[in-house]
């Protein structure tokens, strides 16, 4: 059996194959590499310094340009990844879950694209951030992001100075989140990827327009809800519409009253029975099986019922209250059959440890977030390669290597006295022969122009200065 450094070597080819150029065979590879190299920045220069130590300037231009010029398609590329990926997951048990999420990117200044002041997860807080929506495939071995892409804020959207700085396609138009993640959701279905349970956290879940489209797409879901979504009681609903008047057509929309309302999630919940709470564990952690207390009830969401004809149909309502706490925790709808156990809905819900898993990993491990560029092209063709490089990961990791495994790449031999940029060793960075003199003081008070900075090569400036001089 060929070793991996031959798998890779034939799994980079394969996706070169989809780029377009065989030019870009080289730097793809060199990427994907310096993405796996040890190293605490995976940005594009220490990478270059890392895989080509020779040329580091040579290499820093070749892969600045691929990933923040050349014009190669990102959902080709993930597709070539899952292409590679999904057969070794699927030898280890079927798909059970389309986990949807988003990831935020920690980020300086207001130039870089989509970047604004929202919450990050990654800070636990609202920063200033960039934030990509993704869908994952995931089974009980092994999990893999299938589509990434950043989300952008209205003030971006709108504004045509910072797009077009940024480079924002002419047909990226401002989305929400769950309308972004339903679109992931349709593509996958498209493209025939296996299908599963749609878990998302209340930050998709509350959207009632991302469950009813997924209910549409034909897929169940396990969507997470705040305390507060309005549900209908086991064998309770809305009103019929009220008996027709006499005059005009007959009424057709539900009705409530003041004596017949909905109860907020975490009201419903606090009421269930003792009797209705069981401790369920659904995996194996760290310290042992994790656990905790569930309960699972038949309802109805309420949201827009009254501009309905028809009740929504029934769906679970799983809420978890842990051992010691005052009231229940977390609370998630889902579709999944009548006849599903208990345990099945923990199982899924609790699924979406993966995708934290996974980012994580392509964070801290593959550099995720280090792309220092500002680009709407360079943020996503990034992102892919990361996805690449840990893509070639979880198929090994599924046919051969245990899960923490890693490869270990030979980085080529620096050269002696090799100093990378920016330590306390190397040489100064500055062009030579160019000199930076500070610029006088403005005429005409302190509301006047600023005067230009020169910069001038040393030999010119004397010639330079004698031509002014001249012409006075």
């Amino acid at each position: 059996m060929a070793g991996w450094e031959e798998r890779f070597d034939d799994y980079v080819g394969r996706l070169g194959d989809v780029l377009g150029h065989a030019d870009r065979r080289a730097p793809l590879r060199a990427y994907t590499t310096g993405l796996l190299l040890p190293g605490e920045r995976k940005s594009v220069e220490p990478m270059a310094a890392r895989v080509d130590p020779a040329r580091v300037g040579a290499a820093h231009q070749s892969l600045h340009h691929f990933v923040a010029e050349a014009a190669w398609d990102d959902a080709a590329l993930l597709r070539a990844v899952r292409d590679h990926a999904l057969p070794a997951m699927l030898e280890r048990g079927p798909i059970r879950a389309w986990l949807v999420d988003d990831t935020g990117l920690p980020k300086k200044g207001r130039l870089s694209v989509g970047v604004a002041r929202q919450y990050c997860g990654q800070l636990g807080k609202r920063d200033n951030c960039q934030v990509a929506v993704t869908l994952s495939v995931a089974n009980e071995a092994a999990s893999l992001p299938i589509a990434y892409r950043l989300y952008l804020p209205e003030a971006w959207a709108g504004d045509p100075a910072r797009r077009a700085l940024a480079g924002v396609p002419e047909e990226v138009a401002f989305a929400t989140k769950p309308a972004i993640a339903l679109g992931q959701v349709r593509q996958a279905l498209a493209d025939g990827v296996p299908p599963g349970v749609v878990v998302s956290d209340a930050g998709y879940g509350n959207d009632t327009d991302f469950r009813d489209g997924v209910t549409a797409a034909g897929l169940p879901y396990v969507a997470g809800i705040q305390g507060t979504t309005s549900l209908w009681p086991p064998g309770a609903g809305p009103l019929p519409a009220a008996p027709r008047s006499g005059r005009g057509r007959p009424p057709k929309r539900l009705r409530r009253d003041a004596a017949h309302q909905p109860l907020a999630a975490e009201r419903l919940a606090a009421g269930l029975p003792a009797g209705a709470w069981r401790t369920v564990a659904w995996r194996d952690g760290t310290a042992g099986p994790l656990a905790s207390r569930f309960a699972a009830v038949r309802v109805r969401p309420a949201h827009g019922d009254t501009a309905r004809t028809e009740p929504r149909p029934e769906e679970w309502l799983l809420a978890e209250w842990p051992e010691g706490e005052e009231e229940p925790a977390k609370y998630w709808l889902s579709t999944l059959p009548a006849t599903a156990a208990i345990e099945e809905l923990v199982a899924t819900a609790k699924l979406r440890w993966r995708i934290e898993r996974d980012f994580e990993e392509l964070k801290q491990e593959l550099g995720l977030g280090h792309f220092e560029g500002r680009g709407w092209r360079g943020f996503h063709h990034h992102a892919s390669l990361c996805v690449a490089a840990y893509g070639f990961l979880v198929a090994e990791r599924c046919r051969f290597s245990p899960p923490g495994w890693r490869p270990e790449p030979e980085a080529p031999e620096r050269p002696a006295g090799y100093r990378p940029r920016g330590s306390s060793g190397a040489p100064r960075a500055a062009q030579p022969g160019l000199d930076r003199d500070p610029a006088p003081a403005p005429r005409g008070g302190a509301d006047a122009p600023a005067a230009a900075l020169p910069l001038l090569p040393a030999e010119l400036r004397a010639t330079t200065r004698g031509q002014q001089f001249m012409t006075l």
